[in-house]
């Protein structure tokens, strides 16, 4: 069997494509509930887009937004 240092050699010297892949797969296996988790944020994400492309919301960017924030704060 190989030690940790042996596999992480290995790991280091894959393409990174694949070395995310194993991180994410690692990673899920610490916390199999997460798939639940992010296909609602999943789902989420695409009603958004969806509302966006439909004009039924609009879209405020990142400035004004802080902007508003400072204001609300500042009160």
């Amino acid at each position: 069997m190989r030690t940790t240092s042996e596999l992480l050699d290995e790991a280091l010297a894959l393409p990174v494509e694949e070395r995310a892949s194993l991180v994410d797969s690692v990673l899920r296996s610490l916390n199999p509930g997460a798939d639940l988790i992010d296909r609602a944020w999943s789902d989420e994400a695409a009603r958004r887009l969806h509302e966006v492309r439909a004009g039924k919301v609009a879209l405020v960017d990142g400035p004004s937004v802080l902007a508003e924030a400072r204001k609300l704060v500042h009160r």
